[in-house]
């Protein structure tokens, strides 16, 4: 029987695994979910296996048939790949979950060009991945899939997916660009979009630099047509342009809170707009500068700015103007054009979109700056608001051609598990290993459809090592998300992920004698960004916590000042490490909780394409554990801005911070609540965004609403890391 011919109806794992659907005696029944594995193993994979005598036998199969390219699998002796594939299978690695193995096979192994046969294992796609990435080296190979097989590491799906594939998309997960306010820009926008979109993940772009409709164009004696008009060619360039035939391509497009289009931008989102104006698919995100928030806060008017005339006065692009510090002389300039709207309606008109459709994202722009270490400015984000990089603006003439190069963004992505990676036997070894596989992705990108993007990668060497498992992490741990234990355990694992990231990064700038662009301008060159480190204790300060990282290397302050001294010495090599992305199947894959957030429900109910209802329980779940697997929906969500906000401080990128509300608040969450209407409002939503910007949050992320009649409202995952 092929794949093909499977009849779900004569399969017993569908209905092994909908009982844990099915109390029993009052319990969920968790043995059923290995049963289901069990089974799915043996009636769906093994008997539909294409198997071969050798690995030499395999290799040659696959690229004779077009499956795995040639040139990385011949870097390497086939006696090495054969030793390899005797280490991985000495490992004994096995599934933890159903959906674990579900979601492989479905979504990532490797099949026969008509479905019917997979010819890809896991392990084999960890042998082509750790191959592709050490590019030749044994050593690293090895130490690459030895992260992979124990789920200490696992790559972002585009990488993941495609490494050593013949027939692929890109590796990269995300880019980042920004429009100049005039039509060449614009066009090479669209045109980057579609060829980004083509190539790798989602694509953000930042249209505050273009004039507002209504403003005058005086080369052609008109009027601008504003934002909008772009986003639908943009929502219409994404539609059309497909990765390879994998996913229809997704983008989000950033405004600051300052233009004057904002509210006819945050309308293409509303239910009710117009057609004509009606973004479907497209996200929207604001970056939001410290003047808002004092604004808000004094219940003042606030001025929104046309770009042409503040550029024309500051000689800059409007991204580039400090809006907090000019914000006053801005609004006293005659020359500079202006609408005036209350503050506080505003931000209520935030919250409502939110509320009905999750949008928009919000990227808290002071704040990034603070605490970016390189020299220039971050003016933007990527489709899932991880990614905060240094861009610089492009100048573009009439033949299409840059006059002035600019600095776009591109970046791959990859998580630890951090379950597994408490078991690392040498947590900095592991860490390195991950930063080198990041690092090859960049090194390798080939981006020149883009000339940005292609200057900006090459200039930064961006990666962004995230994570994922904190929640499981907590409760099999019998920690309660948000408590003081938790809050520790998260300050001091990504301090530890920050140190030897940046020690990693350090060895190979000293190996290649080279360092990122303007590395020598950064805070890291001056040992500014250490000083923290040096005069503060980061240990732990529970005893919960100590005893969890009693057998790990936890740096102290004597280590980040020897770390200072080698830095300043030989430099980094990636301008930016760390970004915490959201993560769908991939950590189903790993058998984990999705990046640092609650889980949604104990057991996990999921729709799947021409199959029907598939069940996950929370991993670790256990009569001891529940009662630390608490909801998102049910937990007071400045706990999970708390944890993020633990995190922050370490992370020198973003991270996806999700908020999940229910249309009916449970009693007791939220203390503003007593005495009042038990439904979520508006001014729910503004509460928790003021408390994270007070926290120091760089960006959120998307707002999930549980409905009454329990639905999901606003859900969107991001297609780089979920496929």
């Amino acid at each position: 029987m092929s794949l093909k011919n499977i009849n779900i109806d004569e399969v017993t794992y569908f209905d092994l695994n909908n009982q844990l659907n099915i109390p029993q005696d009052g319990r969920i029944q968790l043995d059923k979910d290995q049963e289901a594995l069990e089974a799915f193993l043996s009636e769906n994979v093994n008997p539909n296996l294409k198997h071969f005598d050798s690995v030499a036998e395999r290799f040659e199969w696959m690229i004779d048939n077009q499956f795995l390219e040639r040139n990385f699998i011949e870097k390497y002796d086939m006696d090495f790949i054969e030793k390899l594939y005797d280490f991985l299978e000495k490992q004994n690695f096995q599934f933890g979950s159903f959906m674990s193995a579900f979601k492989f096979y479905n979504q990532y192994a490797l099949k026969t060009n008509d479905g019917a046969y997979y010819v890809e294992r896991y392990l084999d796609r960890i042998v082509a991945n750790s191959l592709f990435y050490a590019d030749g080296d044994e050593q690293l190979a090895l130490n690459i899939a030895n992260e992979m097989v124990h789920q200490r590491y696992q790559p972002a799906t585009p990488s993941f997916l495609n490494a050593g594939r013949a027939r692929r998309g890109e590796l990269v997960s995300c880019f980042v660009l920004q429009s100049s306010d005039d039509m060449n820009s614009i066009g090479r926008v669209v045109n980057s979009a579609l060829q980004l979109s083509k190539m790798g993940g989602g694509v953000g772009i930042n249209l505050s630099n273009v004039r507002e409709a209504g403003a005058p164009v005086m080369e052609i004696d008109n009027a601008a047509g504003g934002i909008v008009p772009i986003m639908k060619l943009l929502e219409d360039s994404f539609t059309f342009s497909s990765q390879v035939g994998a996913r229809q391509g997704a983008g989000v497009v950033y405004l600051s809170i300052f233009h004057p289009d904002l509210l006819t931008f945050l309308a293409t989102k509303k239910e009710n707009a117009d057609e004509k104006v009606r973004v479907k698919t497209l996200s929207l995100g604001l970056t939001i500068p410290d003047k808002f928030y004092e604004l808000v806060k004094n219940n003042q008017m606030m001025a929104l700015f046309s770009p042409a005339d503040v550029e024309a006065e500051y000689g800059v692009p409007f991204n580039y103007v400090d809006l907090t510090v000019e914000y006053d002389n801005m609004v006293a300039n005659p020359k500079i054009n202006k609408r005036m709207l209350s503050a506080r309606m505003v931000e209520e008109e935030i919250s409502k979109l939110q509320q009905e459709s999750g949008y928009p994202y919000v990227i808290n722009l002071d704040t990034v700056n603070r605490a970016n270490p390189i020299a220039g400015k971050v003016v933007s984000s990527n489709l899932c608001s991880e990614i905060l990089q240094i861009q610089s603006p492009s100048k573009i003439n009439d033949e299409q051609r840059y006059t002035q190069l600019g600095e776009d963004i591109s970046c791959n992505l990859g998580s630890i598990n951090i379950v597994n990676m408490m078991q690392s036997p040498d947590f900095g070894a592991s860490v390195e290993a991950m930063v080198r596989a990041l690092t090859y992705v960049s090194d390798t990108s080939n981006l020149n459809v883009v000339p940005s993007v292609e200057y900006g990668n090459q200039s930064n060497h961006a990666i962004g090592l995230g994570a994922m498992g904190l929640a499981a992490f907590f409760a099999q741990n019998k920690m309660l998300y948000g408590d003081q234990e938790s809050l520790d355990f998260t300050n001091v694992f990504f301090m530890m992920l920050n140190f030897y990231s940046l020690k990693a990064s350090m060895r190979i700038a000293r190996e290649r004698q080279q360092t990122f662009k303007d590395f020598d301008k950064s805070s890291y060159a001056d040992g500014s960004y250490f000083e923290r480190y040096i005069n503060n204790s980061y240990q732990p300060k529970t005893a919960k916590v100590a005893q969890l990282l009693h057998d790990l290397p936890v740096p102290n302050q004597d280590d980040w000042l020897a770390l200072s001294n080698e830095v300043q010495k030989y430099g980094l090599y990636n301008a930016y490490r760390h970004a915490i992305a959201p993560t769908g199947s991939i950590s189903y894959v790993n058998n984990t909780t999705a990046s640092l957030l609650p889980i949604v429900n104990r057991v996990e109910e999921r729709q799947e394409a021409m199959i029907g209802k598939i069940y996950y329980p929370a991993p670790g779940l256990n009569n001891e554990t529940m009662p630390y697997f608490i909801s998102a929906y049910d937990t007071d969500m400045r706990k999970v801005i708390d944890i993020y906000a633990a995190a922050q401080e370490h992370v020198d990128q973003g991270m996806s911070l999700t908020l999940f509300m229910r249309s009916t608040i449970p009693t007791g969450l939220y203390e503003w609540k007593d005495g009042r209407t038990n439904k979520m409002t508006t001014r729910d939503l503004s509460i928790l965004r003021n408390y994270a910007f007070r926290k120091g949050i760089k960006s959120l992320y998307y707002v999930r609403t549980f409905t009454d009649d329990n639905e999901e409202s606003g859900v969107n995952e991001c297609e780089s890391c979920s496929i």
